[in-house]
């Protein structure tokens, strides 16, 4: 018995009390958010362990990679020339828009009387190629191979060539987690284009749905009308596609509408998405907000003038008969006022 009590008196004094190792683990639990505050520490660990792990997952990913290059270079001719055929006919279809939409710009900057024309949204664009996808119900997230090096940063617009895509969440040196409009952690201000009705849409962990859980229950929404981006939020500017309505439930009990829409990107099958940045001087582009204030405004801005007053109307009544014209006109006049304006004694300055 002696013995025995003298190992476990050993083991827990060696170990140490729970209390003591309470405190410590304390201590550095604070210290380690103290530095993060102020010095950013743990943003820079996992800007590293990104970079580290980056070589790892092109490997994983490079057996797949290699199946996919040996289908593409095993594809038939007819297949080839009937997919540039299609992508020919495309690009001409394409043009012939862009050609119509930049003479209607430059009819209405006419029209408007502007001096120069409103420059465009985007100002530049990048192709990334999808390294690996997570598709869960609660994470919706693609890894692209474009990174800091590049000039992609945080909260960056991600689109393809049907709609919006998502945005950067992390950004290492070669490397970039997207996160996509379905996670369950994205929000993103939308707007229904038939009647330029502002909410946001939520995602709801599926690839193919978002969810409008803010819409009130006698909102005009209806199946098929299309969510365009608002232009709020600092991400993306107004007027991108985003999804199609696709459900609507209404209930007499509920204040807010069930409504679910599918999104117009192919989140599922993308190999490829399209980094964008925009124009800061474009109207169109997005606002960037700080605490509730704009980040930068234009401080030449003023406001207009008001309009002068309109002059009063002469309304003098008629002349009685018999009255000469003189004794009217008199009579009409107002009698000169004898006393001083309150204003004019008060500021008046002693003698």
């Amino acid at each position: 018995m002696a013995g025995f009590g003298t190992r476990s008196g050993s083991q827990h004094s060696r170990g140490g009390s729970p209390g003591f190792r309470f405190t410590l683990y304390a201590l550095v639990s604070v210290a380690i958010m103290v530095l993060d505050q102020r010095m950013d520490m743990l943003e820079r660990m996992r800007y590293a362990l990104q970079a580290l792990t980056y070589p790892v997952e092109v490997v994983v990913n490079s057996p797949l990679a290699a199946w996919q290059w040996l289908e593409r270079s095993f594809a038939s001719r007819r297949a080839l020339e009937a997919e540039n055929q299609q992508l020919r006919t495309r690009m001409r279809d394409l043009e012939i828009r862009a050609l119509r939409f930049d003479t209607l710009a430059s009819e209405n900057a006419a029209l408007l009387g502007l001096k120069h024309s409103v420059p465009p949204v985007a100002e530049r664009w990048l192709p990334a190629n999808i390294v690996d996808i997570e598709l869960s119900r609660l994470r919706q997230r693609v890894l692209i191979d474009r990174g800091t090096r590049n000039g992609v940063f945080r909260n960056q617009a991600v689109l393809d060539d049907h709609g919006v895509v998502g945005q950067t969440m992390s950004v290492g040196p070669w490397s970039a987690v997207v996160l996509l409009i379905t996670d369950p952690e994205h929000d993103l201000p939308v707007q229904i284009e038939r009647t330029g009705f502002r909410t946001i849409a939520v995602g709801t962990g599926d690839p193919d749905a978002l969810a409008l859980p803010y819409l009130p229950a006698n909102a005009d929404v209806r199946a098929g009308d299309v969510l365009v981006t608002s232009g709020l939020g600092g991400v993306f500017p107004s007027g991108y596609p985003v999804a199609r309505i696709t459900q609507i439930h209404r209930s007499a009990i509920q204040p807010m509408s069930r409504v679910l829409a599918q999104p117009f990107a192919h989140l599922q099958t993308d190999r490829a998405v399209m980094l964008v940045w925009f124009h800061p001087g474009s109207p169109a582009g997005p606002v960037q907000t700080r605490q509730g204030q704009l980040v930068s405004g234009n401080p030449a801005a003023q406001p207009l003038a008001p309009p002068p007053p309109p002059p009063p109307a002469a309304c003098a009544p008629p002349a009685k008969a018999g009255t000469p014209p003189g004794t009217a006109a008199a009579s009409a006049a107002p009698a000169p006022s004898t006393a001083k304006p309150p204003a004019a004694v008060a500021h008046r300055s002693p003698p």
